[in-house]
């Protein structure tokens, strides 16, 4: 050890003292840190599911990246087009059932293996009938995908559709049966095979390569993941002992959903609508500017809300100590988006400038704010998925059309004047705004007055 290291004594496991440095004992208390995670499942699977989120977009980039060193922009557009309408329909038709198996699979005892295959059913007829719908009205809303109208692209278009429904309630399976390390595995291997496949095929020479890597790839990624969730994962989480009152009908299931199902599209309207105003307001190339900002914010939102799944599943399993946990990971999820959001609005004209000086130049500002608006952001997420556990249908639907409401109202105010910084602003507000009462409201959220005569909903028989 040098003479420059500063020393300072610590508990050993001997009579005598020792000495360590700094170094030392950050790395000691580092490692007791990750070791507590590991022991509470709160922690240890909302950072896997965490991580699996920023993961998937980081490879996800990487795939396009491939594509366009690969193909033409013309095979490129097409293609991204073809995508995002699958993951789009995929979305609208999957009926939000994979949040409510994370809701209720913990909870579904013997009951897990049907409850999982019914919403595969409803998930994969739904989406096939949303995809058909969006192929005869092809004609009318997306005229450049024209040939998805060809038989066999067609079937192949509403398969990959029904597929990626199926995908994404899998992810809902295993954060359920508290197997969020397989749902890192899962989205990495879909990541890394598609780009596998990708550079296959353009050395090949395939002209539908982008298509064909991401069709083979979720094949694999649904098949490989459904063998280890039926043949392990569920048989031991249907025989874990569970209270059997929260084993919810059908029904109740459905009502949770419908209410959850109508919760995300506002928070779509939000996203959606935002870029058509920029886009109407500042013509394409703010659009542009507005977008990349957004992508890279938008990670941190993402990351935060696939932690809170952790509560969701935690909350079902035991009632009793949801107040616990929904403090611990509020303030935990907001130490953790700060370290990612403060460094972010620092490097905001740097990381711009990689895609370009006229990025940095008109989205420094936009960026900043809206990775900063991600920190307030925590307060709602929790409130939200607290809601999810005690079946709040108010609350669920409420938090987030309140915020659609007021980022889009303030967008229509500060857009005009101030352009990008505007909207950066107009989501800065928005959170901090909805933050704040919904700090003064968690008590009474996480403890609910049940209505004369009606047990609360931890204790509400089937």
């Amino acid at each position: 050890m040098t003479v420059l290291a500063r020393r300072v004594r610590c508990a050993c496991p001997v009579e005598l003292p020792c000495e360590c440095s700094y170094p030392t004992l950050l790395r000691a208390e580092a490692r007791a840190l990750v070791a507590r995670s590991r022991r509470e499942p709160l922690l240890h699977n909302g950072h896997l599911l965490a991580a699996s989120s920023v993961l998937a977009a980081g490879l996800g980039s990487l795939f396009w990246m491939l594509a366009t060193r690969s193909y033409s922009a013309a095979d490129v557009g097409r293609s991204y087009a073809a995508l995002s309408a699958t993951m789009f329909l995929s979305t609208l038709g999957s009926l939000n059932l994979g949040d409510a198996l994370v809701r209720f699979v913990p909870t579904a005892g013997h009951r897990t293996r049907a409850l999982v295959l019914h919403s595969y059913l409803v998930s994969i007829a739904a989406s096939s009938v949303v995809a058909v719908a969006f192929l005869l009205l092809i004609p009318v809303v997306a005229p450049d995908l024209a040939e998805l109208r060809r038989p066999v692209l067609a079937v192949s278009f509403v398969a990959a559709t029904a597929g990626y429904s199926v995908f994404v309630l899998q992810d809902g399976a295993l954060t359920g049966v508290r197997r969020a390390g397989w749902v890192l595995g899962e989205n990495t291997l879909f990541a890394v095979a598609k780009a596998a496949l990708l550079a296959l095929c353009a050395a090949f020479a395939v002209g539908t390569g982008i298509l064909l890597s991401w069709a083979a790839a979720l094949v694999l990624a649904i098949v490989l993941t459904n063998v280890v969730l039926f043949r392990s994962a569920i048989p031991a989480h249907q025989a874990a002992p569970v209270d059997e009152r929260e084993q919810r009908p059908t029904e109740r299931i459905a009502r949770w959903a419908g209410a959850d199902y109508l919760g995300n599209l506002f928070s779509f309207a939000a996203a959606s609508v935002l870029p058509l105003m920029v886009l109407d307001r500042l013509g394409a190339a703010g659009s542009a500017y507005y977008s990349l900002a957004y992508v890279i914010a938008s990670t941190l939102y993402v990351a935060a809300f696939s932690m809170g799944h952790s509560l969701v599943v935690e909350g079902s399993r035991d009632p009793a100590r949801l107040a616990e946990h929904a403090h611990r990971l509020l303030r935990h999820s907001t130490l953790l988006v700060a370290a990612a959001a403060v460094p972010i609005a620092v490097a905001a004209p740097w990381i711009l400038a990689l895609f370009g000086p006229e990025y940095a130049e008109h989205g420094t500002t936009a960026l900043r704010l809206m990775a900063l608006s991600a920190i307030p952001n925590t307060v709602p997420n929790v409130a939200i998925q607290v809601a999810r556990v005690h079946r709040s249908l108010p609350w669920m639907v409420g938090i987030r059309f309140a915020f659609a409401l007021v980022v889009i109202a303030l967008t229509a105010v500060l857009l005009p004047p101030f352009g990008l910084t505007g909207i950066g602003a107009a989501w800065l507000i928005a959170e901090c705004a909805l933050a704040l009462p919904l700090l003064a409201a968690l008590p009474r959220l996480l403890h609910p007055a049940p209505a004369p005569g009606r047990p609360r909903p931890e204790e509400e028989p089937t």
